[in-house]
């Protein structure tokens, strides 16, 4: 939660008691939080105009209000967890942003082409940044917590989940749709004694992951998933289908199904949205994964229909909480060594997503799910107690 890189400002800005204001003051302390208050997660004004921004352009123009410096609060985790946690900020929608809505209703923003935006934006921001910020293995996806108490135990229990989930044995042959910096690629082959081919639309993580693996029975392409056309034992997708979009939901499963033998399984792990009728969140649209759209429950099983038998659904988005704020404090910690490379606007852009993210799984007002579905059903039942 620390603040040591961002400006401090002794004298706070006092707003005029505009009509805006007091609604914003009403808002606000519906969540427990005060305007220049003294609690950490207090909202403090460092110029005019964040409520205007704010009501006009949504998480966009706060978001942008934060960058520029026009306000803070110490722990904006905790700040947004409330916030989130009133469920209000979901009857505001400016009319500025319908043609944001009704693009991402309308349009297919992941096709191929666009599709590789945001490895270049994203992922490709560079190896060692993203190194300072992850785990040893470089899985840059929600960990599972349960027995873990550091960031490194917690992504390792993840992936033994995963690979005990998908019923791995030695010799299997496994896809991995978005396979990042293969992290579980590696961890599967070494533990498990199985080969993988990844597909990647980032050309840094793939490249990473060639030569830092190249011992291993692992193959990775930069390639996009509605290329793939051959059989596999079984499929993972960890943390790539919030990238896929509503209009390839479908086609995404289709090639999933295909490429899945008749008696494997399909494990697709997604962070997921409460609402099917709702658009992507303009702020981390334009500046973190553009062309994002997460899913809801309701989608996905529409995607499923009558490809998949869904066995198994397993909710543990509150660890997204504890994995978020262990990225943030390896980011924070790390920051002076990228300090001059990126800048000021980019330690409260990268902090504005780490933390607001931190505090909306804190919230639950978005999740993470692990899906197990098979092709035609597993005979004996699938019991994930016994994994």
């Amino acid at each position: 939660m620390s603040a040591q890189f961002l400006p401090q400002t002794t004298t706070p800005f006092t707003p005029k008691n505009s009509r805006l204001h007091r609604a914003t003051v009403e808002l606000l302390g519906k969540a427990s939080i005060e305007i220049n208050g003294s609690s950490p997660w207090d909202m403090q004004l460092k110029s005019p105009g964040v409520p205007e921004r704010a009501f006009s352009q949504g998480n966009l123009g706060l978001g942008e209000a934060y960058m520029d410096g026009a306000w803070d609060a110490e722990e904006l985790d905790e700040f947004f967890a409330r916030l989130l946690g009133t469920r209000l900020t979901d009857q505001i929608q400016p009319l500025r942003l319908l043609g944001h809505a009704l693009s991402a209703k309308l349009l297919n923003r992941q096709d191929m082409k666009r599709a590789r935006q945001v490895g270049e934006v994203h992922y490709d921001l560079g190896n060692d940044f993203y190194a300072a910020m992850l785990d040893s293995r470089m899985t840059y996806t929600c960990g599972y917590w349960e027995n873990a108490t550091n960031l490194e135990q917690a992504q390792q229990a993840k992936l033994d989940m995963v690979c005990r989930k998908l019923r791995l044995k030695p010799g299997m042959r496994v896809l991995d749709i978005g396979c990042g910096w293969g992290s579980f690629m590696a961890y599967a082959a070494e533990n498990y004694g199985v080969e993988c081919v990844g597909v990647s639309i980032s050309k840094e993580q793939v490249a990473w992951a060639q030569q830092r693996y190249a011992h291993l029975p692992l193959e990775f392409r930069l390639q996009d998933y509605r290329e793939l056309n051959e059989e596999f034992d079984a499929i993972a997708s960890i943390g790539m289908f919030e990238h896929v979009g509503r209009k390839n939901y479908r086609t995404y499963m289709k090639v999933a199904h295909q490429c899945l033998k008749k008696n494997g399984v399909f494990l697709l792990h997604t962070i997921g949205k409460n609402m099917r009728k709702s658009a992507p969140d303009p702020w981390i649209d334009k500046y973190i994964f553009p062309n994002g759209d997460l899913p809801s429950a309701g989608q996905i099983g529409d995607a499923a229909d009558n490809l998949f038998v869904i066995e198994d659904m397993h909710n543990f988005g509150a660890d997204y909480d504890k994995t978020l704020m262990a990225w943030f404090r390896n980011f924070d910690a790390a920051w002076p060594h990228f300090e001059n490379q990126l800048g000021t606007r980019f330690y409260r852009m990268w902090r504005y997503y780490l933390l607001s993210c931190a505090g909306a799984f804190r919230a639950r007002d978005i999740q993470l799910w692990q899906w197990v579905l098979s092709k035609e059903g597993i005979p004996d039942g699938y019991h994930r107690e016994r994994i």
